[in-house]
């Protein structure tokens, strides 16, 4: 055995070591305790971290956890304060949605919460949507974080690759089926800009209606301090933003000087310690990342894909399970295959056959493929802010003679058969070919209709006049019925409870399935090198959905993929 292989199981050795000392540590929660909550880093929606990940150091925190730590301080009446300290959050606004949520629940249930931002990033309008949730904000003196709207941008790569020699072939159905436009464009389509600007406008309407009420402004105020653009921690007050001017340990001081717990020491509290008894188990099936097919749960880069074989079998083995009483399906996908796609809805068809609820909770965004793997489901929960939608199909078709040309690569090529030219790369289709291509096309936008129709008891042409490719915000979903409620997973868990007959406070447990692996297994996999892999350098993030939709979509087939370029912040 290598030098190497040695020294990481003596790591793991360590590590387990480590987490055995801390669990028989235990913590002590004295009356009037504050709970402090760290929010900052990378929220995903997925099972706790491994072992091996963890010691690895890999990213994200799963927000189901999270959640939990919260609805565990809701019951616990030695906590009478909770403090978040709020940094910069890697999330999308369903996610923060969510979050935001959980931190109001405490104080319906006479818990103070106090925020407490430190952050100095243009653009933090997430952070403060979910500070606004407290009684009370406060700033670090260093503030320097305007308040001045949101804005959305949008990439345009067509210009690109008509320098480099490359044109981008496409076919697509629906008007606004707008992620071919990022590669084969270099401007906005009208559809693509009316569809944007809804997007903004809805998103917009939410942030400011969420900051008004928890800060007790009209909407109308809120906007204006938005065009006056308040930057330092003092102007954030005067604004009426923010409530204090402060660094942390003088907080705590002025709060009292409480007992604090931190949020790694309440994880240690039992939920059972607190009287929760479950009287349901749900299985919390995660579908998160791009859609392909096949098994795993990450890609090389270590990105989180929603396998088609994968997800099918937890959901099927979920309905055979006996100890399982019903599903939550949490998708965060932008889409991508539609044959994945198409696997995974027969796959919730079938896990219905159970007679187990089968609820969808959406996360950040559920669009294309994401929506069309949970169109059947009994009941779909989005947050207002979620993207969903985007019912329509495109393909990408990479011309690359030009670039051949211009690298001085000579290229021959031969057919057999009147479409053959349908898989070459290095010259445009012929006429006949392109019109095949888009009666493929057209063929998988017909059956993804039908399948929303037939999920969501919907006339085919009701779902054909929301589709055509256009993405919408949870709550314009919501009026259009591509989605039931709005909420999180909350929500959804109350939707189960329906279903099975329960009173609506009763407790339910949410495990998630396939449950973990072994630890045995997951030593394999490192020795295997597999973890290796995902720990390659990550791209930028401006790239990284831009390469995760690449992967998804393979050139020349079918792919359900909304516009991903865009982060509203």
């Amino acid at each position: 055995m290598s030098r190497a292989r040695v020294a990481i199981i003596v790591v793991l050795l360590l590590g387990l070591l480590l987490l055995l000392l801390r669990s028989q540590a235990g913590v002590v929660v004295e009356p009037g305790s504050t709970l402090v909550v760290e929010l900052s880093g990378e929220y995903i929606d997925g099972p706790e971290r491994s072992l091996l990940a963890s010691l690895f150091g890999e990213r994200g925190t799963p927000l189901a956890s999270l959640l939990s730590e919260l609805a565990k301080a809701e019951r616990d009446p030695r906590i009478t304060q909770v403090v978040m300290r709020v940094g910069d959050l890697q999330a999308g606004w369903g996610k923060a949605q969510e979050m935001r949520a959980a931190f109001a629940r405490l104080r319906e249930r006479g818990r103070k919460v106090v925020a407490y931002l430190e952050i100095e990033q243009y653009g933090a309008n997430l952070e403060y949507y979910v500070a606004s949730a407290a009684d009370e904000i406060h700033l670090t003196p260093a503030t320097r974080s305007p308040f001045a709207g949101l804005a959305a941008e949008y990439l345009f790569f067509g210009g690109l690759f008509e320098k480099i020699g490359v044109d981008v072939e496409y076919e697509r159905i629906g008007r606004y089926k707008s992620a071919v436009e990022a590669y084969a464009e270099s401007s906005m389509s009208p559809a693509n800009r009316e569809m944007a600007n809804s997007l903004l406008d809805s998103i917009e309407s939410q942030f400011v209606t969420a900051i008004a009420q928890g800060r007790g402004l009209t909407p109308t105020r809120v906007r204006e301090i938005m065009d006056a653009a308040p930057t330092t921690a003092s102007e954030l007050v005067d604004a009426g933003l923010a409530d204090g001017v402060t660094y942390y340990d003088e907080l705590l001081e002025a709060m009292g000087d409480p007992p604090v717990v931190e949020a790694s020491e309440w994880a240690q509290v039992d939920a059972e310690s607190l009287g929760f008894e479950p009287e349901a188990t749900l299985a919390l099936v995660y579908g998160s990342g791009p859609v392909v097919t096949g098994e795993g749960a990450t890609d090389r880069r270590g990105q989180s894909v929603l396998a088609s074989r994968t997800v099918a079998d937890a959901l099927l083995d979920a309905a055979e399970d006996p100890e399982i009483d019903g599903i939550i399906f949490r998708v965060d996908s932008p889409g991508g295959s539609a044959l994945a796609s198409d696997l995974v809805w027969h796959a919730v068809e079938r896990a219905k056959e159970s007679e187990k609820p089968l609820i969808v909770s959406f996360s950040d965004v559920a669009a294309s493929g994401g929506y069309y793997v949970a169109s059947n489901a009994d009941s779909i929960i989005a947050q207002p802010a979620t993207l969903t939608g985007s019912i329509g199909v495109f393909v990408l078709r990479p011309v690359l003679g030009g670039l051949f040309d211009k690298l001085g690569v000579g290229v021959e090529s031969f057919t057999r058969g009147k479409h053959a030219d349908l898989y070459l790369s290095s010259r445009p289709l012929s006429p006949g070919s392109r019109e095949r291509l888009r009666a493929d096309v057209e063929a998988i936008y017909e059956l993804f209709v039908a399948r929303v129709a037939e999920g969501r008891a919907l006339p085919t042409e009701q779902v054909d006049a929301v589709g055509q490719g256009r993405v919408w915000t949870g709550e314009q979903a919501l009026e259009r019925g591509l989605v039931d409620s709005l909420g999180g997973l909350r929500v959804a868990a109350l939707e189960a409870r329906k279903a099975l007959e329960l009173d609506a406070e009763a407790d339910v447990a949410l495990v998630p399935y396939p449950p973990p692996r072994p630890l045995a297994e997951q030593i394999q996999q490192l020795l295997g090198g597999s973890v290796a892999a995902q720990l390659l350098p990550a791209l930028p993030a401006s790239l990284r959905s831009l390469a995760g939709l690449l992967q998804a979509t393979p050139a020349g087939t079918p792919a359900l993929v909304p516009p991903l370029l865009v982060e509203v912040r």
